[in-house]
């Protein structure tokens, strides 16, 4: 497939586009985020080990935790109420985690060097792009890291055979959408970060609720007060719907999960939107 661009003549109004892109699969609105997704592609050709690595961490818990401490557990009380393999329990709730992880390392770490340091927005923002783009591109750029991680580490578990429902094939949409929830709140939380000391608060948040979002022990271990603290963390909504979605018990609630996430990622992106143009174009 090949693409045409031109130039835009002086004086001529042209919407926030650094050139008229023709692709066929690209709507015309998110040309200019299109931009700052293959900025970012290109950035990791010569730091591909980083990309690279993302793929490990899940899966060496999988294989630790998963399949090593599995074998001591047993069954353990899963969605609806039945029993399950405790590997079958845990590999969604890791599959979960690994969206999570892979998005927010791009949206708050790596953001905040281009926003601080390196001053990337800065020049992007002297051509026709508009922070409207430099956002939808990073959240854009951010799912795709996050939803490549969630497809290997689904086939990762097919071939250990703990795809248990044909309805796991949803689980990658399912990733995407906790992807979403969390760039947009790793964009908007980063905007209001003063020094790196303050990345101290988003290890605070990442690290508990991956221990205890439901992720290795049902909520029914917990106390009822601390069970209720879970339900309402970001990263419990995409756990059951993994879970669900693996384990093929659906159940309403999921559209609640669904919303939070979706309400999470919107809310995050229009802070993030609207504290950088009031930073980079006062």
């Amino acid at each position: 497939m090949t693409a045409t661009t031109e130039r835009v003549a002086p004086g001529r109004p042209e919407p926030s586009l650094l050139v008229r892109t023709r692709w066929r699969f690209i709507p015309r609105g998110f040309a200019g985020a299109q931009r700052v997704v293959e900025r970012n592609a290109l950035e990791y050709k010569t730091g591909w080990v980083l990309f690279v690595s993302g793929f490990f961490e899940p899966t060496l818990f999988l294989l630790s935790i998963g399949l090593g401490v599995g074998g001591l557990v047993g069954k353990v009380r899963g969605p609806g109420g039945g029993l399950v393999d405790y590997q079958h329990f845990v590999g969604p709730a890791l599959l979960a985690a690994a969206a999570m992880n892979g998005t927010v390392i791009d949206t708050t770490f790596n953001f905040y060097i281009k926003f601080k340091y390196a001053k990337v927005y800065d020049g992007m923002l002297a051509t026709p792009l508009t922070v409207r783009d430099l956002v939808a591109g990073e959240v854009g750029w951010a799912l795709l890291r996050g939803g490549i991680y969630a497809i290997v580490f689904l086939v990762t578990m097919l071939a250990f055979g703990l795809v248990a429902s044909p309805w796991a094939v949803l689980a990658i949409p399912g990733a995407v959408l906790i992807g979403f929830a969390f760039a947009g709140g790793g964009l908007g939380a980063t905007t209001y970060m003063r020094s790196w000391l303050d990345f101290d608060y988003v290890m605070l948040a990442i690290m508990p609720m991956f221990l205890f979002s439901g992720s290795f022990f049902p909520l029914s271990r917990y106390p009822d007060w601390l069970a209720w603290v879970i339900r309402c963390t970001p990263l419990y909504q995409g756990v059951a719907i993994e879970r669900g979605l693996v384990l093929g018990v659906l159940d309403w609630t999921m559209l609640l999960n669904t919303a939070y996430l979706v309400a999470m990622g919107y809310v995050g992106h229009r802070v993030a939107a609207r504290r950088l143009a009031r930073i980079l174009q006062p």
